[in-house]
């Protein structure tokens, strides 16, 4: 189950809402909702948490690039919002590496099919064959992803909210309730509940 929840700052304090993340495909997608809800180009978050598994924090303060932070990139690996989150530069890969891999896998799985079949078996033999092959280069390619790619635990910039109080030392301690304590910190639990 997802949560999402967007809080910008005003000056009369923070404004919270909830966030439909359904239209939101990439992560320009979400830096425009944030900046739409930005008051005179001040600070919003954009909070995203799939429960009991990962949260996400993406920063927007008016023009300038979104700062991104996520408490466990593998576990939002295999979420379709956490893959928003995970960039390429966030990665430290080359951009369009991604796509560069899952047309080699494609590669791999069409040789695998023609030249790996024997001439006359069974269509349920074939189906088999060909369940066993895509399975066995799926298991190389999510292995590969998660070692290379994906590291386990947090990733992203743990400063992102030093100046509202919260060290990278208590953001790496956050966990299943974070959005709290984050609200918290920021003097906008209230308005939080009004949204939750």
């Amino acid at each position: 189950m997802y949560f999402a929840a967007l809080l910008a700052r005003t000056e009369d304090g923070w404004e919270a809402s909830d966030t439909e993340l359904d239209d939101v495909e990439t992560l320009s997608d979400l830096t425009d909702l944030a900046q739409e809800a930005s008051v005179d180009e001040d600070t919003v978050l954009v909070y995203i948490e799939q429960e009991d598994a990962w949260f996400g924090i993406l920063r927007v303060d008016g023009e300038e690039d979104p700062r991104i932070y996520v408490s466990d990139a593998s576990a939002a690996a295999r979420s379709s919002y956490g893959e928003i989150l995970l960039t390429d530069e966030l990665l430290g890969r080359e951009p369009g590496a991604e796509d560069e891999i899952a047309a080699l896998e494609e590669l791999v799985d069409l040789d695998g099919t023609e030249d790996g079949e024997p001439t006359g078996p069974t269509a349920e033999a074939t189906s088999s064959s060909a369940t066993t092959t895509t399975a066995d280069t799926n298991a190389t390619s999510d292995s590969d992803f998660d070692s290379d790619a994906v590291p386990a635990g947090p990733i992203g910039e743990l400063g992102i909210l030093a100046d509202f109080g919260i060290s990278e030392k208590d953001l790496l301690t956050l966990r299943t309730d974070a959005l709290t304590e984050i609200a918290d910190a920021l003097g906008a639990s209230e308005v939080l509940e009004a949204v939750r």
